[in-house]
This record gives C-alpha cells, structure tokens and sequence, in this order.
C-alpha cells in the first residue's frame, strides 16, 4: 500500500492518559501519527484524528521528529513535580513503523529515556523490528520495569490476512517476542483483539510470555463496540462465516480457555482498564 508520510514538529510527546489507560498508565506516547499496518478494526479509525482526514486510514503517517527532545524535556517537567510517570507506548499508532527502520524516532525515545526513564514502560506494538532495540530495552529495565507487549490477535494466518492483511506476519511477531523474553525482558501477548483461533493457540504462547492480555471488539475499542460496530466488524465476520466469535461475552470463553493452560495470574482481560504489573 501506498503511503503519505511527512516531517512534523508535535508540541507535546507524552498525552496524559484518560479511558482504559486511566488505571495504571499516567501517559500515553506516539512517536508517530497514523499507522501504516492499517488493520480493518482499528478503533483509531473512528477517532478525530482519522474522521477529519480526507486521506485514509493506513495511507498516512506523521513523524515526529522532535519526539526525543520533547520527552527529555516534558519528563524535567514531571520530575520536578515529583509525579510518577507510568506510560503506555503507543495508544494510537505502532511505535514501530516500517518508516521507523530509517527515521528511527522510538529508538531515540528510548536512548533518551536511559538518561530520563519513566516509572514504567509498555511497549505496544505487532512489529518484529522490535527486536532491533533489544540492546536499549535491556538496558533500560535495569532502571525502570518495562513490558514488551507484542500483539499477537490470532494464530491464524488466513485471519490475520482478511482482518489486518498489512500487518506482519503472526509467526514472525512469534518469533520476535521469543527474541525479547529469551533476553530476560518482560513479554506479553495481546490477544487484541480476540480473532478466531486454533485450540493450539495456548501452546504457542507457552514459553515465551509472563502474561496474556486478552482484549475484544466489544469491550475494547473505546465505546463498548460501536466503534466496532460502525467500522463493519459484525459484516465483515459474518462474510467469512465467523460469525460465533463475534460475541459481546467472547472475552469470558476465551479466558477460561486460557486458563486451562496458563496460571490465572498470568491471564488479564480488559474491562476498559489497563493493566499495570
């Protein structure tokens, strides 16, 4: 797919959390604006910052070059007020960008956050260029906790390609949060959102992951839905005869799936709440 990008200066980098971000992240952060991987679910699509946009979701991208001087000196700021700054990376985008291979703006976020780190650090992203920067992330957990969540909706290639077909490949996102766990850094899968699977799912995860983040259409995109809802999902599901894991109680079923494999203090779902260990 063909993408608009462009240089941008951002005024501020770090966006105090609100909504399911509200319980235990205190910020949000992205380095970027718009998203190359374009997933037909994404609930940012139904946000102002795509509704206003005459170019569409996934044909875009903003870089924020200035990301890395803004943190340094929003996190002097937030220091001197002795505030804790617990935050979530990213929210509205993928940190890792196929353009962040050359612009590298999350790698000079995380160089500057081993002289400035944060409480706490949630990496969100369905990127194996992750693992470029394990170098830096290993050094930065001895100075702050950092978890490297890897999305990781299905084990299904053939849904991941009707669902999010501009993505990366599930067994090299596989492949990359096994790099970073056998690194002795924190891993976890967001199974967000819960896309048809095999009963094997479990076993893939085994061994590479501390915990399983389990996230749905219904309860997580930001309006219990009908974001959802209005981007086509039920449509879409029901066109590849997948119509029985579209269901608003999804999340209940596939946790207690889970648990016949995992610890239940490995397993989170979301109820629009983060989670923070």
């Amino acid at each position: 797919m063909k993408i608009e990008w462009k240089e941008i200066l951002s005024k501020k980098i770090l966006t105090e959390a609100k909504g399911y971000l509200d319980v235990g992240f205190t910020h949000s952060l992205n380095p970027y604006s718009g998203c190359a991987f374009s997933c037909k679910y994404c609930y940012v699509r139904e946000m102002p910052i795509q509704r206003f946009k005459d170019t569409p979701w996934g044909e875009w991208l903003e870089i924020k070059t200035n990301a890395a001087e803004n943190y340094r000196n929003e996190m002097i700021k937030l220091r001197k007020k002795n505030k804790p700054v617990n935050i979530f990376m990213s929210s509205a985008t993928d940190p890792y960008q196929p353009m962040e291979r050359k612009a590298a703006i999350t790698r000079r976020i995380l160089e500057e956050m081993m002289e400035h780190p944060p409480d706490f650090l949630q990496i969100q992203t369905r990127s194996p260029l992750i693992t470029r920067d394990i170098d830096l992330i290993n050094q930065l957990k001895a100075k702050c906790d950092v978890l490297v969540s890897m999305t990781i909706e299905t084990d299904r290639e053939d849904v991941k390609r009707i669902f999010a077909p501009y993505a990366p490949g599930i067994k090299i996102r596989l492949k990359a949060l096994k790099e970073v766990h056998d690194k002795g850094i924190s891993t976890q899968a967001s199974i967000s959102p819960v896309l048809p699977f095999t009963p094997d799912f479990p076993n893939v995860l085994n061994g590479i992951v501390d915990h399983i983040w389990i996230d749905t259409l219904s309860i997580g995109d930001g309006a219990m839905g009908k974001r959802s809802e209005r981007l086509g999902m039920p449509k879409l599901f029901q066109e590849h005869e997948l119509s029985k894991w579209y269901q608003q109680e999804i999340h209940v079923k596939v946790e207690k799936y889970f648990k016949q494999y995992f610890p239940s203090d490995m397993i989170r779902v979301s109820k629009n709440e983060a989670f923070l260990k």
